[in-house]
């Protein structure tokens, strides 16, 4: 697999205080398989789905424990030249860029609104080996945030390489980001729904091939449903919260309904 263009989303990973637990959860709801820890990099377990690299759990280090959640990463090929780029459109950087071995150099940062997400400059870990259409693998990402302007502002200054496009509907504030005409990550308004304690977050998507039975796992595994099952043109999705906290979303990309939304450029 190549190194996927700048801006891309190209690995995900969580903390969670009971690993074992989250192993044996996402083992059940997705097919996961997992590689052996690593103790030369804080116990960090990479996830596989049918051999191939899906993601990764780790321990928090001494004083990060916290709520469980996912972490996406974007590609960059100059994990310091984004990092400048996070500082000078308003973001925070949480962690300076840090090599990893010879795996490459990550970072993390926040955008104006609070989402939290890494960046990360591939060395010999490219990142994600599945498709999205594979059982398992990561398939897609929103960024959720009741402050859509800065988002919006925020993360084609980052990432230069981002087209937007608005989509057509009075009901719901949604932008899709491209990358040469191609979706890489959508960008949602939380609405009153949403509780106000929720904080800005990405939410990530991993693929299934029936979105009802991992519903229905996942629920019996300690899972919270919070949306769906739903029908769209996309796919069959749901959104979850794991049995510690972290938020994620399942989608079957097979059982599609209804017309794609209309989109405008922006």
């Amino acid at each position: 697999m190549a190194v996927q263009p700048e801006g891309t989303p190209c690995w995900a990973d969580a903390m969670f205080s009971d690993v074992e637990g989250a192993k044996s959860f996402y083992g059940d709801v997705l097919g996961w398989t997992f590689g052996e820890s690593s103790s030369e990099y804080g116990n960090y377990t990479q996830a596989y789905a049918d051999g191939k690299a899906v993601a990764a759990v780790v321990p928090p280090m001494p004083g990060q424990e916290g709520q469980s959640q996912w972490c996406l990463y974007f590609a960059s090929p100059d994990a310091a030249a984004t990092a400048g780029r996070i500082r000078d459109n308003g973001g925070e950087v949480l962690m300076e860029p840090m090599q990893v071995g010879d795996f490459g150099t990550m970072c993390l940062g926040r955008d104006p609104s609070g989402v939290v997400f890494g960046v990360w400059q591939a060395g010999e870990h490219e990142g994600f080996e599945a498709p999205p259409e594979q059982p398992g693998a990561f398939c897609w990402a929103e960024v959720f945030t009741r402050e859509p302007e800065k988002s919006d502002t925020f993360f084609p200054a980052v990432f230069p390489r981002y087209t937007a496009q608005q989509m057509e509907d009075d009901g719901v504030d949604f932008r899709i980001f491209n990358i040469t005409d191609a979706p890489v990550l959508g960008r949602m308004k939380m609405t009153e729904e949403f509780p106000p304690e929720v904080q800005a977050y990405i939410n990530v998507y991993f693929s299934v091939p029936d979105c009802d039975e991992a519903v229905s796992k996942a629920t019996k595994l300690g899972g919270v449903l919070r949306f769906g099952p739903m029908d769209s043109p996309f796919g069959r999705f749901a959104a979850l919260s794991d049995p510690q906290g972290a938020n994620f979303s399942v989608i079957d990309v097979t059982s599609t309904q209804g017309e794609m939304p209309k989109l405008t450029d922006v």
